[in-house]
């Protein structure tokens, strides 16, 4: 029997993810917090366990080390990984697997329900409903508008079949295009530029990574129409907030949705939160109860293989 760790919320939240590890035979150790936990805490937590089904929990190479030589695989429950040192995991010949495709329709709908929010002012209106008042605020329709999608993987995907339906014109930046969308539903693949330029709304769905930091920044919020409007439900660091705090304060945007910010929680008095026309969910985007089934079942599964000596079917580690 093999010890289990897990610190996802929602794993640990999941009957049919726990009742794998069980039906396995394996030992189940839940060290849940209120957030992801840092590395101090992950040093205590991760000592001889045999597997660790994580979340955004930090994952250093100490910790690591710490969880050897015991520790055989690092599930993560979502398909991020940046708070997970991938060479240390190598170095030390343990796996690290993902949950790719288990959030994609509910961070998808998302992006949407933040489309819709942000262009129809349904925060701001409902406030001030539930304040007495009953003025009404001017909006738009997506019908007709231009959708500028960053990253065309599994959830940018899921965006342009939906904004298809909406009537919305679809522009697209990829490293690697899907000419299936371009057949399908009429997406041109243009430069990221062309994107801020034309876009009257732009998601992004690209990872954390040296190419992408700050790719949101004075410059591309610049060349943005001062109506449109920005959804990121992707990474935090994909933007420098400062600069778009300047930009929406400005009028040099119309306005921004994220499920995501460079710190998490925020600060109380983080400037973003001060402004009118921004929406920011709790990192909630992947938290709904399909998503968080299919990503507990797929790491418990993952987990299961590597401990009886199978190969992973998600592995980022070859």
């Amino acid at each position: 029997m093999a010890k289990v760790l897990i610190t996802a919320r929602s794993v640990a939240a999941s009957a049919e993810g726990k009742a794998i590890l069980a039906s396995a035979g394996h030992e189940i150790k839940l060290c849940v917090g209120a957030g992801a936990w840092p590395e101090t805490e992950m040093l205590d937590h991760i000592r001889e366990v045999d597997a660790a089904i994580v979340g955004l929990d930090a994952m250093t190479a100490k910790v690591i080390a710490a969880g050897s030589p015991s520790l055989k695989i690092i599930a993560r429950n979502g398909a991020g990984y940046n708070n997970v040192d991938v060479q240390a995991a190598v170095n030390r010949g343990i796996v690290v697997t993902l949950a790719p495709g288990a959030n994609t329709i509910s961070v998808c709908e998302l992006v949407l329900g933040l489309m819709i929010s942000l262009a129809r002012r349904i925060p701001v209106q409902d406030a001030k409903v539930h304040q007495g008042g009953w003025g009404r605020i001017m909006g738009c329709e997506l019908f007709g508008k231009v959708l500028g999608v960053v990253g065309t993987g599994h959830i940018g995907g899921e965006v342009i079949k939906r904004a298809h339906a909406f009537g919305m014109k679809i522009l697209a930046f990829d490293i690697v295009p899907r000419p299936e969308l371009s057949r399908c539903y009429d997406v041109q693949y243009v430069d990221i530029e062309e994107i801020f330029r034309s876009a009257d709304f732009v998601t992004l769905h690209v990872p954390s990574a040296p190419g992408t930091g700050s790719m949101i920044n004075c410059r591309s919020l610049g060349a943005m129409k001062k109506t449109a409007f920005l959804i990121n439900t992707a990474r935090g660091e994909l933007v420098d907030e400062a600069a778009l705090y300047e930009a929406l304060q400005s009028g040099g945007i119309a306005g921004y949705g994220a499920d995501t910010l460079i710190q998490e929680p925020p600060a109380a008095n983080h400037p973003l939160l001060s402004l009118p026309n921004v929406i920011i969910t709790p990192h909630c985007g992947a938290y709904t109860q399909e998503a968080v089934t299919r990503c507990s079942v797929i790491a418990a599964q993952e987990v299961v293989r590597v401990l009886a000596g199978e190969a992973p079917l998600h592995a980022v580690t070859k």
